[in-house]
């Protein structure tokens, strides 16, 4: 199985990559969080007025697919991980993940510096090497909504250094993700809805 398992609409409203049978592994082996991707992503939609809120901590962009996880159970995760030589213990922390449930790690990075993927996908090698998850997924957003931010007068809020796929891409095939299956979903133009929020 690969990328054309997904269901039309997301193909169609999202940019998607994976590398090492991501989309195989969900599907087969873990078919709810599978199932809980697609309807989450599958309900999505990108709403001018979000997009017109002055930046904080979390956007509301952010929020709102943080918090359709969690209503299926997903939780934001620290694993407390330390290396152990002989009898010598060194602490080896990892960042919290935005959402977890039951071995899939996923992250969203709506408009944060680009450095934050380095963070991410370093965090998917390290767990998946301690066989702490089974997939990393990552949710961002693609390029041409440049565009979008620009007639809405952010384009200044989204600046090229922040987190798009141009940005993450390159990385991934670096191999900054280890050996971690991972599956990278980009929010298109499709997705955008002038006006209010739902």
């Amino acid at each position: 199985m690969a990328i054309s398992s997904l269901p039309d609409t997301l193909r169609e409203n999202y940019e998607v990559h994976e590398w090492k049978h991501a989309t195989a592994i969900l599907q087969h082996d873990f078919p709810q969080e599978w199932q809980d991707i697609i309807d989450v992503l599958g309900g999505f939609q990108l709403h001018q007025r979000d997009i017109e809120q002055p930046g904080g901590r979390k956007s509301t962009i952010a929020e709102a697919i943080d918090g359709a996880f969690i209503k299926r159970g997903w939780v934001e995760k620290a694993f407390h991980t330390k290396i152990v030589v002989d009898t010598r213990e060194i602490e080896s922390p990892t960042h919290k993940v935005d959402c977890y449930k039951n071995g899939i790690a996923l992250e969203i990075e709506w408009n944060n510096k680009d450095p934050f993927f380095d963070r991410d996908l370093n965090n998917f090698r390290l767990l998946f090497d301690l066989r702490a998850i089974s997939v990393g997924v990552l949710i961002t957003r693609c390029d041409e909504l440049q565009q979008i931010f620009d007639l809405l007068g952010r384009g200044t809020s989204y600046g090229a250094s922040t987190t798009h796929m141009s940005k993450l891409l390159p990385r991934i095939e670096g191999g900054s993700g280890g050996g971690c299956p991972i599956l990278v979903f980009g929010i298109s133009r499709k997705l955008y809805k002038a006006g209010g929020s739902a």
